[in-house]
């Protein structure tokens, strides 16, 4: 980014910069789509979803790094992690979502998922889009703290609830370890 581009951003309003952020972050996600899409028509979805995972799967580790980073998390704890993660473009695009913290694991869920809502509107169905968040999570957890294990709780092609799109869980190995 070159000073010119710097010194407009931050001119804009506060309120302004944050909807300019989330525009971006929906044309990020509209990119995706675009893209995965059209692999599905030419090559079909097992071949999409294929090259979407490993993209994502890139992308997390470049992500979580970078957040890390950014938002100076020293530390390797739940806490911080879900700190990076509520930060990353896939939480940020998701509507409606739920986390928390306790002691011994960290909870995300994606009540209403954007991206299943557009598909089903465009007639095309529930993604099962599991093995793709799970790798996109697996990945980012592992970049930032290769001591966090990934429980997928619920995802599609998983049968969930209209208010749960998919439900993931965050521990620790060794607070997991102790409990057994």
């Amino acid at each position: 980014m070159n000073d010119n581009d710097r010194n407009w951003l931050v001119s804009l309003p506060k309120e302004k910069l944050v909807d300019l952020l989330f525009l971006q972050i929906r044309n990020i996600w509209r990119v995706d789509g675009l893209y995965f899409l059209g692999i599905e028509e030419k090559f079909g979805t097992e071949a999409a979803t294929t090259i979407d995972r490993n993209c994502w799967s890139i992308l997390a580790k470049l992500e979580a790094r970078a957040l890390k980073e950014l938002l100076e998390l020293k530390d390797n704890s739940l806490e911080s992690f879900m700190v990076a993660l509520r930060a990353t473009s896939w939480a940020l695009y998701q509507e409606t979502k739920e986390w928390k913290v306790e002691s011994d694991k960290a909870v995300f869920k994606v009540v209403s998922c954007r991206t299943q809502k557009a598909r089903i509107r465009k007639g095309l169905g529930e993604f099962p889009c599991k093995q793709v968040r799970w790798s996109y999570l697996k990945e980012f957890a592992k970049e930032f703290n290769p001591e966090i294990e990934v429980k997928c709780v619920v995802c599609p092609p998983d049968e969930h609830e209209e208010d749960r799109w998919c439900e993931w869980e965050f521990v620790l190995k060794s607070i997991g370890s102790k409990k057994e």
